[in-house]
């Protein structure tokens, strides 16, 4: 008796074993399903996630940002619990084995107040069960399941390319924000000139001490804009680490961009950008997923009412013992049954009410997207060509008041001008210059904007 109960528990205890030891299996290949679209490499595990070369490029800034930002991870996580999902609705279509083990113990007396033979029974038993009709109940639920998993991979897409982006824009705050401490600090050094004149002309004789006081205060100016604009680039940087998943305090340096001049190409038929959004974008893939997934679950939720048909066998042995008699027997069983949900008290036409009510807010919720699509494309697209023509503007500007700051300069250093002039032609010379790095890096964003609203920021964007 022992031994058997013994044995019995045993086995109970390795199937409850079995799905910690095989929790690494993937029977239904659903994984699969996961490690799709265009930034699968980054679930891989060779993925550098804490490698920094030096400098970084802008693909280093995006490959790090993809890799080692904590968001990713948990985009990946749900995309491969949903997948779990997936295989779970699948699962439907195996059959349920179970093992149930039952032991029970009698003491009593006697009328006569003498104890009586203590009564043991043991009951070890495999119980079988499998699903075999439910009016394409487990069908439409694995359909559920599938089409949950294509929505979870597309928004997992769409919120990599928010990261995607978010690296890029903080890739040009920085080289933006190191390039205005570059033109502060070129402001600073002309500052630093008109000074060294108004001292030398107040020496000769030729000038007075209300220039002399002016240029240093143009100085001092220009040294308090250095030192914000300083401040500015290290805040910048801290962002960008933190961006590619690191400390802000974490150093690196970064490669220069390419100086990128407007393109006539871009400038494309804005119907046609508009349809291959409607195409690419990973977010509308996900809501015709969602109305998908909505279609089965009205199928699923109106196969609960309706009957279902369950093959089900058994295997039982029993042992008895009591006092000197021991007794054993088998018992087997095979059968059909069929359920008939008769009546629930209304619950199920409650819930396909509200499964149909669900695909309608799916539809809608398409509808509004898409529309958002066509706005987000028109967006982008002109404010790409605004600021396409801002950087073209900017670029003469800057070579206007470049030649304009070296006139003033020389005449006032010839002694036939005014100190003021100079002044005012080094404040537009360092306008210009913060005019056209904002132009310069803004007009480059506007082009990784766009292919955002398109749905076509991939990694080819960026040299991979």
């Amino acid at each position: 008796m022992r031994r058997s109960l013994f044995a019995a528990l045993l086995f109970n205890l390795g199937v409850l074993a079995l799905p910690q030891s095989a929790s690494a299996l993937d029977v239904f290949s659903t994984e699969k399903r996961v490690e799709t679209g265009p930034f699968a490499q980054f679930h891989a595990a060779a993925c550098p996630k804490d490698r920094i070369q030096s400098p970084l490029t802008l693909a280093d800034v995006v490959d790090l940002s993809l890799c080692n930002n904590p968001r990713t991870r948990s985009l990946w996580a749900a995309s491969r619990a949903q997948a779990a999902q997936l295989g779970v609705s699948m699962s439907a279509y195996l059959p349920t084995l179970s093992s149930p083990v039952n032991y029970s113990r009698s003491d009593g007396v006697n009328n006569d107040g003498s104890p009586r033979a203590t009564g043991q029974t043991l009951s070890v038993g495999l119980t079988l069960s499998y699903l075999l009709f439910d009016f394409g109940g487990r069908s439409a639920s694995v359909e559920n399941a599938k089409q949950l998993l294509v929505a979870a991979n597309a928004s997992r897409d769409a919120s990599l390319q928010d990261i995607y982006y978010n690296a890029v824009l903080s890739y040009y705050n920085v080289l933006s924000s190191r390039a205005s401490v570059d033109a502060a600090r070129a402001a600073e050094t002309s500052a630093q000139k008109s000074l060294d004149a108004a001292e030398t002309r107040y020496q000769v004789g030729t000038g007075t001490p209300a220039e002399r006081l002016q240029a240093r205060t143009a100085l001092s100016q220009a040294t308090l804009d250095r030192i914000r604009a300083a401040g500015v680039a290290a805040s910048a940087q801290g962002t960008l680490a933190n961006v590619m998943g690191f400390d802000a305090a974490q150093s690196f340096t970064l490669a220069p961009a390419a100086d990128t001049a407007p393109d006539e190409a871009a400038e494309r038929d804005i119907g046609r950008m508009i349809n291959d959004a409607r195409q690419s974008r990973p977010d509308l893939q996900a809501a015709e997923a969602q109305i998908k997934a909505a279609e089965a679950n009205v199928t699923a939720v109106r196969s609960n009412a309706l009957p279902s048909v369950n093959l089900n066998g058994s295997m039982a042995r029993n042992r008895f013992r009591d006092g000197g008699l021991d007794t054993s027997s088998t018992s087997n069983s095979v059968g059909v049954s069929i359920t008939f949900p008769w009546f629930r008290g209304f619950g199920d036409v409650y819930r396909i009410r509200a499964a149909q009510a669900q695909l309608e807010q799916r539809v809608a919720e398409r509808d509004l997207m898409a529309n958002q699509i066509a706005l987000d494309v028109w967006n982008t697209y002109q404010t790409l060509l605004t600021n396409s023509q801002a950087l073209r503007a900017a670029n003469d500007l800057l070579a206007s008041a470049e030649q304009s700051e070296k006139v003033a300069l020389g005449r006032y250093q010839a002694g036939v001008g005014s100190i003021l002039d100079v002044l005012t032609a080094q404040s537009a010379l360092a306008s210009a210059r913060q005019q056209r790095i904002s132009a310069l890096y803004t007009f480059q964003s506007s082009r990784f904007a766009l292919a955002q609203a398109m749905g076509q920021l991939d990694l080819t964007l960026v040299g991979n």
